[in-house]
């Protein structure tokens, strides 16, 4: 009987400390995500063949704080707040015209996107049956990207697809597209995003079991 008092403070330790390592665990985990790691899922088919809908991915966020994105580089980024209505801050630009959108509106919305940067500060471009021709800021001529990883336009001529005109992506800002160029809501309507709205670059998947790794 004398012993009972001695483990009721033994278990209420015990208690204690499981509490404190669930606490420090979570702590942990958020810190995780808000600063180095951050998993999302793919809600569309705009990255198609790249990544399927439902697929998971891995978010580099510390890298955001150490450098810049790359052309090529697969983002997590917050779109302009008037993309999901397709809207370009410049009406004579975008849906229906003959240039890209070149000028975001400058409210960030606080929904995330996922696409593929084509085009980063400085640089010209134009898209032709969803291929994209940059001219890298600083050097000369046009070039067409290499996009093996791309779902192909479905029809030649298609609008969408076809921007002859060059436009030029502003200072601090990166030009955002889908790998699906025929079903993707993308910078080509809405404009190039600011460094600063960009999450972090996929790195990696990590569900479906079949569609591990490495982006």
């Amino acid at each position: 009987m004398r012993l009972l008092p001695g483990r009721t403070r033994s278990t209420t330790s015990s208690l204690v400390e499981l509490g404190l390592i669930i606490v420090v665990a979570v702590g942990l985990a958020l810190a995780i995500q808000a600063w180095v790691v951050k998993p999302y899922r793919i809600p569309s088919g705009s990255m198609e063949p790249t990544l399927s809908i439902g697929q998971r991915v891995l978010v580099d966020r510390i890298g955001m704080h150490i450098g810049d994105p790359h052309v090529g580089e697969i983002a997590v980024f917050h779109p302009p707040r008037d993309a999901q209505q397709g809207l370009c801050a410049v009406p004579r630009m975008g849906r229906g015209t003959r240039q890209a959108c070149a000028e975001p509106e400058h409210t960030k919305a606080g929904v995330n996107f996922i696409k593929r940067i084509v085009a980063g500060p400085g640089d010209e471009l134009y898209i032709s049956e969803g291929h994209v021709f940059r001219r890298q800021h600083g050097k000369a001529g046009f070039v067409r990207e290499k996009d093996s990883y791309t779902r192909p336009c479905p029809s030649p001529g298609q609008p969408e697809c076809n921007f002859p005109t060059p436009i030029k992506v502003p200072a601090d800002h990166w030009f955002m597209m889908g790998d699906n160029r025929g079903e993707s809501d993308d910078s080509r309507f809405w404009g190039p995003v600011p460094t600063g709205w960009i999450v972090g670059g996929a790195f990696a998947t990590y569900w479906p079991p079949d569609k591990i790794g490495i982006l």
